[in-house]
C-alpha cells in the first residue's frame, strides 16, 4: 500500500507541474505581440500527456488514478475498495499541492507577480465571476458532472479485460485532453478535485472560496460515470 500511495502522489504531482505548470507557464509566453505560447489547445494537450505518460510509468503500481474523483467512480463501478478511498485521496492531495507549490516558485521566478483575481489565474477554477468565459454556476455544474462522468465511462471502458490494456493509457489520455478543449472556457476544467486543491490553495481569495464546488461535483459526476458503466456491462 504505501508504494501504491507514493504513486500516486508522484502520479498526480505530474499531473499538477505539467498541466497546470503549462497553462500558468507557456500559455501566453511571449504575449500579444510575440505569441509563442502553447495557447488554449496546448494546455490541453499538456493535461492529456501528463495522464498518458503518468498511466504508462505508475499504471502498474498504483492503477494510476492521480484523481479523487477518479477513486470514487472506479468505487462506484466496483473496480476499487471503498477502504483505499481516503489514502488514495489523501496520497493525491499531496501531491497536488507539493506540485503547486513548486509551480508557484516557478511563476514568480522571473519576478512577475500573479494576478490572483483574474478568472483562470495560476490554473485555477472557478464558475460565474471566476470562469474563464463568465459561465453561469449552473452550466459550470453540469460541464463538471458530464466531463467527469464521460472520463470515468472512458476509463472503466479503456481498462476493462476485453480490452487492449497497453493502450488504456492512449485511451484516457486523449479523453483528458477533449475533455479540457470542451470545457477549459467554462470551468478552466477541474474534474480532478486534488488538482484544483493544489493551485487555490496559493491564491487564496475567489478560488479558494469556489473549491468546495470542484470537490463536490466532480466526484458526484465520477460515481455516476462509474455506476453507469458497471450498470452497462452488467446487462452485457
Amino acid at each position: 500500500m504505501l508504494r501504491k500511495l507514493l504513486a500516486e502522489t508522484i502520479g498526480t504531482f505530474w499531473l499538477v507541474l505539467g498541466g497546470c505548470g503549462s497553462a500558468v507557464i507557456s500559455a501566453n509566453f511571449g504575449g500579444d505581440g510575440n505569441p509563442l505560447g502553447i495557447g488554449l489547445l496546448g494546455v490541453a494537450l499538456a493535461f492529456g500527456l501528463t495522464v498518458l505518460t503518468g498511466a504508462y510509468a505508475l499504471g502498474h503500481i498504483s492503477g494510476g488514478h492521480f484523481n479523487p474523483a477518479v477513486s470514487f467512480g472506479l468505487w462506484a463501478g466496483g473496480r476499487f475498495p471503498a477502504s483505499g478511498l481516503l489514502p488514495y485521496i489523501v496520497a493525491q492531495t499531496l501531491g497536488a499541492v507539493l506540485a503547486g507549490f513548486v509551480l508557484w516558485q516557478l511563476a514568480h521566478g522571473n519576478g512577475t507577480v500573479v494576478d490572483t483575481t483574474v478568472p483562470g489565474a495560476f490554473a485555477t477554477n472557478g464558475y460565474g465571476p471566476m470562469s474563464p468565459g463568465g459561465y453561469s454556476m449552473t452550466a459550470a455544474l453540469l460541464s463538471e458532472v458530464a466531463m467527469t462522468a464521460m472520463f470515468l465511462v472512458v476509463i472503466m471502458g479503456a481498462t476493462h479485460p476485453k480490452a487492449s490494456a497497453s493502450a488504456a493509457p492512449l485511451a484516457i489520455g486523449l479523453a483528458l485532453t477533449l475533455i479540457h478543449l470542451i470545457s477549459i472556457p467554462i470551468t478552466n476544467t477541474s474534474v480532478n478535485p486534488a488538482r484544483s486543491t493544489g493551485v487555490a490553495l496559493f491564491t487564496g481569495g475567489l478560488p479558494l472560496a469556489q473549491l468546495w464546488f470542484f470537490w463536490v461535483f466532480p466526484i458526484i459526476g465520477g460515481i455516476i460515470g462509474g455506476a453507469l458503466y458497471r450498470w452497462l456491462m452488467h446487462q452485457d
